[in-house]
């Protein structure tokens, strides 16, 4: 048998070889870390009005589109805002996800009855997931809640503000909302308006979210059909390959 034949034959073995490589390398699932923003969603139904429901404003999500925008919401009575920007992202290598909405100009006119002109200059959620773990952060700027008065630009995770109206609780605010879900993931709602119920003197019932991150846990790092893990892939089916392709070779020559 010639020797360029036998030749060919180790080349195919080594491809072989190197499948088998290759398949067992490959991590147990292949999807990466998912990550999801938006700037505005309403569910409410206000006392005497019809349902709102809208949004989510500016989606943004890694499976795409990736980053998203928009210059202004307005729902009278309930909400109005300015520029919406929203992204989530995620590192192939790393494995490293990050989202992030940001929400210009947000001004609350269903909490006028109860707080007074309640006004953000902006409201912005992060969450970032690493192998280390994920967190999240929430920054606002310029925010005056009406006769509760200023807060801290960066509120601490799950703060609360109880919203109410002669003697009822009729709402409750909650700052850097973080909400750890089933699957790993962390939701960061920059400010959740939660509105408590429909009775006597009672806003109404629902809710409005500005500003919500999703993000994790990060995907496994450095995938071997990339990056350095493709040249780790490469040096060990050289190891692998070369030799067998060698022993075929000299078998079949032995045998001539």
């Amino acid at each position: 048998m010639k020797k360029s034949s036998l030749v060919r034959r180790g080349g195919l073995l080594a491809a072989v070889v190197a499948s088998v490589v290759l398949a067992g390398a490959a991590p147990a699932s292949a999807a990466p870390g998912d990550g999801s923003a938006y700037g505005v969603k309403v569910d409410v139904k206000l006392l005497g009005q019809d349902a709102v429901k809208a949004g989510p404003f500016a989606a943004a999500n890694t499976a795409g589109p990736t980053s998203s925008s928009l210059a202004k919401v307005d729902l009278t009575g309930i909400l109005k805002a300015g520029a919406i920007n929203a992204e989530a992202k995620r590192d192939d290598n790393s494995g490293a996800v990050t989202a992030k909405a940001s929400t210009a100009d947000v001004t609350l006119p269903l909490l006028k009855a109860a707080l007074g002109n309640v006004g953000i200059k902006l409201v912005e959620a992060v969450c970032t997931a690493t192998q280390k773990g994920v967190e999240g952060s929430t920054k606002l700027v310029g925010a005056d809640l009406g006769s509760v008065g200023a807060v801290d630009a960066a509120p601490a995770a799950n703060t609360q503000i109880k919203v109410g109206l002669g003697t009822l609780n009729v709402a409750t605010i909650i700052l850097n909302e973080q909400v750890k879900n089933p699957d790993g993931s962390l939701t960061v709602n920059a400010v959740h308006v939660k509105l408590l119920g429909e009775g006597l003197n009672a806003l109404g019932s629902g809710d409005v979210v500005v500003s919500s991150a999703t993000c994790g846990p990060a995907a496994p790092p450095m995938p071997l059909a990339s990056g350095a893990g493709l040249w780790i892939g490469l040096g060990l089916l050289g190891a692998i390959a070369v030799p067998v392709g060698t022993r075929v070779l000299r078998r079949r020559s032995a045998q001539a």
